[in-house]
């Protein structure tokens, strides 16, 4: 059978897998997600698959189902489903929804619906959260002026504050009575049982002093209330911005995932303990140097990385299992009492967004791309290493598909720093003809680009480009000396890294001809491509994707403008307004010649769409070549998880821009 290369359209034909529960009966449920093209949105639904891979089926009938999370004794499933437009709980017997006595159950009705949730240890309770008022008398909306007294009162995916409150709630599954467990102005989020089930710990930023801004710090609590009630306790000592956390076993300690913020988002997540009754936080292993959790961009990933860490249930003293973000790959680590690290998956490139533990605690299994493949369900033997793959989602529209495979780079910089990376080789590649080259920039800056499969980068090969990308200083994966190197070094370091990963690959790779060479990225990247191509010619065409163009606005328009701007670059608009504007692309956009695309979400709270105007604007004003691309009713994680038809287009633009100038 011939293979075609891949385009921008074949995003329609891919199916997505992620959120894998594993039940006591080694049954796998997983969320399958898909293109509705004629919808032009996604369907999803739950569907189980066996540990030894087979028996995959449909569990759930509704196309807007997520969230599988099995009770303890494997009888049920709980999952989330959108009815009338809001996530609900509902409940489905082990055999799934397969005929009219097995329909799923209903438990919550709830006006904002349900985010999160967590079956209790001994399977009476499903502990949730969901937004309400802080004020029960507010006003309704749309009767008056909105107003805002929050020094960030906006966030990226959600928009204007509401003045709701993510709060706890406990629904009995033998009376279906739903008590609300927490109140205030605060959020309660990740919630967690005790091992006993009698107390519920979450995580909260409460500020009860006046004086401080619960928007300008960076830190969250973990606090813990008895299922019978009373108030919340707070466990940890408000020095860490602590984001995941488990109980013991034994229920007497918890190990909590957190930053110090040492270094703003530059700071690695490191591992904690602290007695389950409180106390100051313990460091775990602090001589490991590596991210945990999930740091790696893509454009292949349905959910974000799951809820870590988690414990080796036969045997605790074992250790703890977590996410490791580390050269180029994201695996599953165990780091034992004593803080030795290990790990557990392998095989090559690899970014492991989700894993869970079967509750023998024999097998981990993944959710994982690999450089063939996009994600698919993969289980490991804990005492083995034998990784055997359950889902083939993709398979049959992989068969004709040519997928491409990069290949990894290290080279080092001219300061002495390695700096690792891929290059994808173009289809049909002759040995006659040199083709064009490609460098794409990730976002973060403290992020890290893997070398798994991506639709974006094999669309781009399958138009003939050589596509070249790197981890340049800043990136996450490679020590924390290295992920803080470009804070307060915008253009230095890390654009240096860069354009000499492209002196490398025209060095190294002689098919690659150094006369037609194109630079694109989005948000960090997209910054950077527009601060590279205002201080070099070199690029004959350039793609700037939800990208930045002037620090002074963006302090006051970004949600985390603040913070960002202050931390990257070193001040704000009143003290250093001539360093910001110094490092702004917008300040040398008159000096800009080469060919620029700019694609922009108008819905982008992280780097409004104000940024691609404000430099589309100045490129026109001084005759540039230019085009501005805006996306209606799409935010910043428009390639990732946009409307599937302004992905393909996105794509589209793209492949057409670097033509015309390549």
């Amino acid at each position: 059978m011939d293979k075609k290369p891949i385009m921008p359209d074949d995003l329609y034909g891919y199916q997505w897998v992620s959120q894998p529960s594993v039940s006591p009966h080694g049954r796998v449920a997983y969320v399958n997600q898909a293109v509705d093209r004629e919808k032009n949105d996604y369907t999803t639904h739950i569907r189980a698959v066996a540990l030894d891979g087979s028996d995959d089926q449909r569990l759930t009938g509704g196309d807007q189902d997520s969230a599988p999370f099995w009770s303890p004794d494997g009888g049920r499933l709980a999952f989330l489903r959108v009815s009338e437009g809001i996530k609900q709980l509902y409940t489905v017997p082990a055999e799934g929804e397969s005929a009219p006595s097995r329909l799923a159950v209903q438990l919550t009705s709830l006006a904002r619906g349900v985010s999160a949730f967590v079956w209790s240890p001994d399977g009476q309770h499903i502990a949730f959260t969901s937004r309400v008022p802080a004020d029960e008398e507010c006003e309704p909306a749309g009767l008056r002026g909105r107003v805002f007294e929050r020094t960030t009162p906006k966030a990226e995916g959600t928009g204007w504050w509401d003045g709701l409150h993510s709060q706890l709630f406990v629904v009995n599954l033998e009376s279906g009575e739903i008590t609300q467990v927490t109140s205030g102005p605060w959020d309660a989020a990740a919630p967690v049982w005790s091992p006993d089930s009698g107390a519920l710990s979450f995580v909260s930023k409460r500020v009860t002093d006046e004086g401080q801004d619960a928007d300008l710090l960076h830190f969250a609590d973990v606090y813990t209330v008895k299922l019978g009630g009373g108030e919340p306790v707070k466990i940890t000592s408000s020095d860490l911005l602590i984001s995941q956390f488990v109980y013991s076993p034994d229920g007497q300690q918890l190990l909590i995932i957190a930053s110090d913020r040492a270094y703003g988002s530059g700071s690695h997540n490191r591992l904690y303990r602290v007695p389950a009754t409180g106390g100051a936080p313990e460091p775990l292993a602090p001589e490991l140097d590596m991210q945990i959790g999930n740091a790696a961009l893509g454009d292949m990933k349905s959910a974000g990385a799951s809820v870590s860490p988690i414990y080796d249930p036969r045997n605790p003293q074992l250790g703890v299992y977590v996410l490791g973000t580390h050269q180029g790959s994201v695996h599953v680590y165990r780091i034992d009492g004593t803080g030795n690290c290990t790990a557990v998956t392998g095989g090559g490139e690899k970014d492991v967004y989700q894993y869970t533990l079967s509750p023998d605690g024999r097998h981990i299994v993944t959710a994982a791309l690999t450089a063939e493949r996009p994600g698919e369900l993969y289980r490991v033997d804990i005492q083995t290493g034998e990784e055997l793959r359950l889902t083939r989602r993709n398979d049959e529209l992989l068969a004709g598909l040519e997928v491409r495979v990069p290949e990894r780079i290290m080279f080092k910089a001219s300061d002495g720093i390695d700096i690792h990376g891929w290059l994808l080789r173009p289809a049909e590649l002759s040995k006659s003809v040199k083709v064009p080259l490609i460098l794409q920039i990730h976002g973060g800056p403290h992020a890290m680009y893997t070398g798994v499969f991506s639709h974006e980068m094999q669309t781009l090969a399958a138009q003939g480009y050589a596509v070249l990308w790197v981890n340049p200083r800043g990136s996450m994966g490679y020590g924390q000396d290295f992920a803080k190197a470009c804070r307060g070094d915008f253009g230095g370091g890390d654009c240096r890294d860069l354009l000499e990963a492209v002196d490398y690959a025209l060095a190294e790779f002689d098919f690659v001809d150094e006369t037609r060479l194109g630079i694109g990225g989005g948000s960090y990247g997209g910054v950077m491509t527009n601060w590279i191509v205002a201080h070099t010619n070199r690029f004959r065409a350039a793609v700037t994707q939800r990208c930045i163009s002037n620090w002074l606005s963006l302090y006051g328009t970004s949600d985390i403008g603040i913070s960002y701007v202050e931390g990257v670059i070193g001040g704000n608009p009143q003290e250093h307004a001539e360093l910001l504007w110094s490092k702004s692309p917008l300040a040398h956009a008159h000096r800009i010649d080469t060919p620029l695309l700019i694609l922009h979400g108008e819905n982008d709270y992280r780097t409004p769409v104000s940024q691609a105007e404000e430099l589309y604007t100045a490129l026109k004003r001084y005759g540039k070549t230019t085009r501005l691309i805006r996306y209606p009713g799409s935010n910043h994680s428009l390639l990732k998880s946009g409307k599937p038809s302004l992905r393909v287009d996105s794509f589209e633009q793209v492949n057409a821009w670097y033509g015309q100038f390549l």
